[in-house]
């Protein structure tokens, strides 16, 4: 599966790894930076890029997903939210990894670097890459009225 991966100066220790380990896992992933440690740096255009390729890729028939990552995750769920087509879930603990991708069809995950260790932060994003999404209609349905207000 492609990953795009982003995160700021407060996650980049966690994307250097998940690079690292995805890459090892034999998933293509796609790293839209920081391609360095800058404490100045700031989330929003690595989230972007990462949001911008997730849903470029899924309109283009591909099966895409992305992770962006922060100190908290907050900033980095809110900033990918604001591409048109992604749905961004925050991740905190297993369930609510793999409930994003069941009950949402989310496409990025975000976590936050600073609230979990190395090894919890990696099990969130290998269970939100390994849950599929539900197709329950009532999910559907919900993710079609979000895709309606968005285009709005």
């Amino acid at each position: 599966m492609r990953i795009h991966i982003a995160a700021d100066h407060a996650g980049y220790e966690l994307k250097q790894h998940l690079v690292g380990h995805l890459t090892a896992a034999g998933h293509d992933v796609v790293d839209h930076g920081a391609a360095t440690f800058d404490p100045q740096d700031d989330y929003p255009s690595f989230c972007f890029a990462a949001g911008e390729a997730v849903v470029a890729e899924n309109a283009a028939g591909g099966q895409v997903l992305g992770v962006v990552i922060g100190g908290s995750g907050n900033g980095e769920q809110i900033a990918a939210n604001k591409v048109r087509g992604v749905r961004a879930a925050l991740a905190w603990n297993l369930e609510t990894a793999r409930l994003g991708r069941q009950h949402n069809d989310a496409n990025v995950v975000a976590v936050g670097a600073r609230q979990h260790s190395l090894a919890e932060a990696t099990s969130f994003v290998e269970a939100f890459l390994a849950e599929p999404f539900s197709g329950d209609a009532r999910h559907q349905r919900r993710i079609d009225a979000l895709a309606a207000y968005e285009v709005g």
